[in-house]
């Protein structure tokens, strides 16, 4: 069975976008680190999962690194990002824009069991908030790759909306202070 993955950047105190979505706090970081991580990450999946209110701006925003900044130093993994096929799940649209995308508008849980199911390589999940939100509760998330940020909003969105017992995996720092955690659902 496929592991679904969730990569998910979010605040040291544990928020992932501001209530208006902007995730304007995000460090980034400017070393090779965070490109050769996200690139191992991607290489590791062959279907990304995302939530219709997000999808929009992150389809923008990949293509455009691909059509116009052969320089940028995430031009690999943007034509990952563009090329890998992508599946948004909405309940008010049946289409949307942007390369290698289709809309599912099936039952949450029915559909990830039965991608989980097929052969291939694992699941990735980037967002947003509700649609992991919605992924957490229904207990879908098989890895946790949180990117913490050295930043404090005090008020925003949240993914976890419950209790839910985690095991660390793995753990990573990159030179502009941000953490990657990596953790698995620990059912003990």
């Amino acid at each position: 069975m496929r592991k679904l993955k969730l990569q998910m950047q979010q605040t040291v105190d544990g928020y992932v976008a501001r209530v208006n979505g902007s995730m304007d706090w995000m460090q980034g970081d400017s070393s090779e680190e965070s490109p050769k991580y996200a690139n191992d990450l991607i290489d590791s999946v062959d279907t990304l999962l995302m939530g219709r209110k997000m999808t929009q701006d992150f389809i923008i925003y990949w293509e455009n690194i691909v059509n116009n900044q052969p320089d940028n130093p995430w031009f690999s993994f943007a034509q990952k990002m563009v090329d890998i096929p992508k599946i948004v799940f909405s309940k008010t649209i049946t289409t949307i824009a942007g390369k290698n995308a289709s809309v599912e508008n099936g039952d949450l849980v029915t559909v990830v069991e039965n991608l989980k199911n097929k052969s291939g390589k694992d699941l990735l999940v980037f967002g947003g908030a509700n649609f992991v939100s919605s992924l957490i509760k229904n207990n879908l998330i098989d890895e946790f790759n949180l990117i913490v940020n050295p930043t404090a909003i005090g008020y925003g969105l949240k993914i976890f909306t419950q209790t839910i017992k985690l095991k660390l995996i793995n753990r990573k720092s990159f030179g502009s202070g941000e953490i990657m955690l990596q953790y698995e659902p620990d059912n003990s």
